[in-house]
């Protein structure tokens, strides 16, 4: 029988086991958010394994490869723009298989001693490489290289599945808020941002080229400048009662690509109700934001949309474009000049592009093409 010493030696080590899986539990499922939980990860990491070298390479699962999103005891900006394709190299494969690869001495396995010798620059001692699924899906792998496996005790692989198993659990929350923030702040119909996403970038774009600056004693305001296009379609209620509801909103899901598409990443677009969008332009004046608008402009009405259907529909546009700060200081004077100017367009005969300016007369850009009264 063993002695009640033993047993409470025992005991002792079960209930520091099962603190340790507490609190790596706690740690990981209390973050919600991906930038917080990846940071919680590399600490859990580095507190219970310390690697020389590790990484934690996350699924793109619309592109089905990996990248790094955390690394330790490498290049991080070598590694940055790196995308391996699931089932290639270590990762790859366990990524692609499900399986955990665990080896403890490279030297002692033939075909990863090979592998080492075909990386010098890995400096090859160990490997530890874990899926981190859920349900049936890969996504993250784990690895670690040269952590002295041999060295640690036989429940310290047993405790990095689990932590992987916890991670799985804290990424898949992290993914779903995630998903969540972005459905509150996306139209449904265009996939662009919402009017309610609209006001809080202008708010946060305003704050940013509003800033005081220092001049000796006087704190003067340094303002740098933005633009907004203001887009109302012409005629558009005409699609809807001739082609019906679903081809209209097919029509302005189209629309939506195509200004997203025409504007690039650095700028922002809207739909902001109805058959209404709003482009967000970071640092444009107002000459590089009127060349910005006469291209979409153009664009806009010389675009087929909904040839897949066959219905080839033709569509112009009414843009209101104005500048901060020239036009407006605050959210209400520059939403107001933008959408003043659209208006202005409307009036002066649609397809075409009115430029707010508070010293003179409303500027009418005509496009090339067509106009539509």
């Amino acid at each position: 029988m063993k002695s009640k010493r033993q047993l409470e030696s025992i005991d002792s080590r079960q209930l520091e086991s099962l603190r340790v899986f507490h609190d790596v539990a706690s740690a990981l499922t209390s973050n919600l958010q991906l930038d917080n939980l990846l940071r919680t990860i590399m600490q859990q990491m580095e507190s219970f394994f310390g690697p020389e070298q590790w990484t934690l390479l996350l699924v793109d699962e619309e592109t089905q490869h990996l990248y790094y999103a955390l690394s330790a005891g490498t290049d991080e900006e070598l590694l940055r723009d790196i995308r391996l394709p699931i089932g290639e190299g270590i990762a790859g494969f366990v990524a692609a298989s499900g399986i955990p690869l665990v080896v403890p001495d490279v030297s002692q396995a033939p075909d990863w001693s090979a592998y080492a010798a075909a990386h010098p620059e890995l400096h090859l001692q160990s490997i530890a490489c874990l899926p981190i699924r859920h349900g049936d899906r890969t996504l993250a792998v784990l690895q670690m290289n040269n952590s002295k496996l041999d060295l640690l005790p036989d429940a310290s692989i047993t405790f990095l599945r689990i932590f992987c198993d916890y991670a799985a659990i804290a990424l898949e929350n992290a993914r779903h808020v995630k998903l969540i923030d972005r459905l509150t702040i996306t139209d449904d119909c265009t996939g662009l941002f919402n009017a309610r996403h609209f006001y809080n970038l202008l708010d946060e774009e305003i704050a940013r080229c509003t800033t005081p600056a220092s001049r000796g004693r006087v704190v003067s305001i340094q303002q740098e400048h933005f633009s907004l296009i203001f887009i109302d379609l012409d005629h558009f209620k005409s699609i809807n009662d001739t082609h019906g509801h679903l081809v209209g909103s097919a029509l302005l899901a189209e629309i939506g690509s195509l200004i997203k598409r025409t504007i690039g990443p650095e700028h922002a677009a809207f739909r902001y109700g109805g058959d209404e969008f709003v482009c967000l332009l970071n640092h444009l004046d107002k000459p590089d934001a009127l060349e910005l608008a006469d291209q979409l402009l153009k664009k806009l009405s010389s675009t087929p949309f909904l040839s897949a259907s066959k219905l080839n529909i033709s569509m112009t546009g009414s843009f209101g474009l104005a500048t901060f700060p020239q036009d407006g200081t605050t959210q209400k004077e520059i939403v107001f000049s933008a959408d003043t100017a659209m208006y202005n367009a409307k009036a002066e005969g649609r397809n075409c592009i009115s430029v707010a300016d508070p010293s003179k007369p409303k500027v009418i850009v005509p496009s090339k093409g067509s106009r539509h009264s």
